[in-house]
């Protein structure tokens, strides 16, 4: 008996860039914008001890998504992510066929205010510390409209 399971492919990751993003344009003039982010974990182990566990996790956007992150987003940046897992294999410069991972970013949030949203904010609190968050206006989100192409 074969029991038909739904199909989903839906990644949601809170994380801080790695590096700065890397803005490319494919041959027909997509654009393609590549970055990590490091996801981190708390958790106590078998002694109760506190250990951190931390996952690099490679992203890729494309069109508008791609030049928008690539304007907004810098090394240590910490972005909502909200995409799909994609597969591909390339041959590396030795000639050795690899495969990876990667979330293809829809939607892009970054998690931190720009100056002028703190400077606001800040002013009405005391001790320089953020309460609230700011209002979801201010939340600079980049969404994806099309991959037609892929790099790699």
């Amino acid at each position: 008996m074969n029991i038909r399971i739904p199909e989903q492919n839906h990644v949601l990751l809170v994380g801080r860039l790695t590096r700065d993003p890397s803005l490319t344009y494919t041959s027909k003039g997509s654009a393609v914008c590549m970055f990590d982010i490091a996801v981190n974990r708390r958790y106590k182990d078998a002694s109760g001890e506190w250990r951190d566990d931390t996952v690099f996790v490679p992203i890729v956007s494309w069109a508008q998504v791609a030049e928008r992150a690539n304007e907004k987003l810098k090394k240590g940046t910490p972005v909502h992510i909200e995409g799909r897992l994609s597969a591909s294999e390339y041959t590396d410069k030795e000639g050795n066929r690899r495969k990876i991972l990667r979330v293809v970013a829809k939607r892009i949030q970054c998690l931190a205010a720009s100056r002028t949203e703190e400077t606001a904010e800040t002013k009405e609190e005391s001790g320089g510390e953020i309460s609230s968050p700011p209002p979801l206006e201010a939340a600079r989100e980049i969404e994806e409209d099309s991959a037609d192409e892929v790099p790699f």
